[in-house]
């Protein structure tokens, strides 16, 4: 479904659903829950960054340590290692961050079989969460649409020191405009595991994951 259909049909919820009464006692009722768990953390920046680099490692996923100037180089050395040459890029990806000598590929609409065909895909993300190792895209700037981080077979995300939260709630509530947004949360490569409990990665998503944190 392209985004623009997606819009339409929901705007015409929103407008179906416009004429009816907010349940204020619902509403009420949902403010007044106790919330006793943790909300904030209290972890130093420091031990923050380190939990978060442990988790996606418990994952499989690869973590590299970058400064801001040093993005595009290391991009480079990370797909010279996996012999990439087509990769896809959100529209809006920073141009500074892509290395010359590589096949860039704007996702201006393609198709299904063009991503599934690329060699893997370069995003941004929205926050991250060091707590449980989580990368959150929420379709803005540098991430682009869901499709571009579930097909490929590769995906490397550059992450900022400063969109790393140390739990959940704290992620969620620097989302809150992302609201209306589709949410892609990734917590390393795709993996399932069949009733056996045999582990299977790339099920549903890439099955190699890359992770530049940048210093911020």
């Amino acid at each position: 479904m392209s985004s623009s259909s997606r819009a339409n049909i929901l705007s015409r919820i929103h407008a179906a659903l416009g004429d009816i009464p907010r349940n204020t006692d619902v509403d009420a009722e949902y403010q007044s829950i106790e919330r006793t768990y943790q909300s904030s953390g209290s972890l130093e920046p420091h031990d923050r960054l380190h939990l978060f680099i442990e988790r996606l490692k418990e994952y499989g996923a690869a973590v590299h340590r970058s400064a801001p100037d040093e993005i595009a180089p290391l991009i480079a050395q990370l797909l010279v290692a996996r012999e990439s040459k087509s990769i896809v890029i959100p529209k809006d990806l920073p141009g500074e961050w892509l290395p010359p000598g590589f096949e860039f590929l704007p996702d201006h609409e393609l198709t299904f079989r063009q991503l599934e065909s690329c060699d893997g895909v370069i995003t941004g993300c929205a926050v991250a969460i060091s707590d449980t190792g989580t990368i959150v895209l929420d379709a803005g700037s540098a991430q682009g649409r869901r499709a571009l981080t579930l097909l490929p077979d590769y995906h490397l995300c550059v992450v900022f020191e400063n969109q790393v939260h140390q739990t959940v709630p704290e992620a969620m509530r620097a989302l809150a405009t992302s609201i209306s947004r589709p949410l892609t949360i990734i917590s390393g490569p795709s993996a399932t595991a069949d009733i056996e409990m045999t582990r299977v990665q790339g099920v549903h998503g890439p099955r190699f994951m890359e992770v530049i944190l940048v210093q911020s």
